[in-house]
């Protein structure tokens, strides 16, 4: 099920302690929400920069990083900061996550406009493929602003 909420800060939305958001495969968290997770979780930001660093995490790729709360989903969405996203990047990296969020028991996962900011995409077909790839996951909650 995908709940849309208008306005507000994901961190903030009751219930939920499981988030996702797009970032490029470079190893920058440097503008965005992409920067209030590096601000607001170092260790994830240091592990993912590692990653990287090492070409571990790739279009298209997850990496699920387990905050002790609950989940941060990394979704590799841009190949760089100076490239925008692609969606058959975000189609791979959504589905990737609900099948993680599955075999974690995640039942709520709060998400920006992935890929339709600061990635340039449009914001209608970004949807789409959100509808699209989470209709098999109907024990995941999306909630995205």
């Amino acid at each position: 099920m995908i709940q849309f909420i208008e306005r507000g800060d994901i961190f903030n939305i009751k219930e939920v302690n499981n988030y996702a958001h797009g970032c490029n495969c470079a190893g920058a968290m440097g503008k965005g929400i992409a920067l209030q997770f590096k601000n607001k979780y170092p260790k994830m930001y240091s592990e993912y920069r590692a990653m990287c660093k090492d070409g571990l995490f790739n279009p298209g790729d997850v990496f699920d990083y387990n905050y002790g709360n609950g989940h941060i989903y990394n979704l590799g969405t841009q190949v760089s900061w100076k490239t925008k996203a692609r969606l058959e990047y975000i189609e791979n990296s959504v589905g990737r996550m609900l099948e993680l969020a599955a075999s974690d028991n995640v039942t709520k996962i709060a998400l920006p406009a992935i890929g339709a900011g600061l990635g340039g995409l449009n914001w209608n077909d970004v949807k789409e493929i959100l509808n699209r790839v989470s209709v098999n996951y109907t024990d995941i909650e999306l909630n995205y602003m």
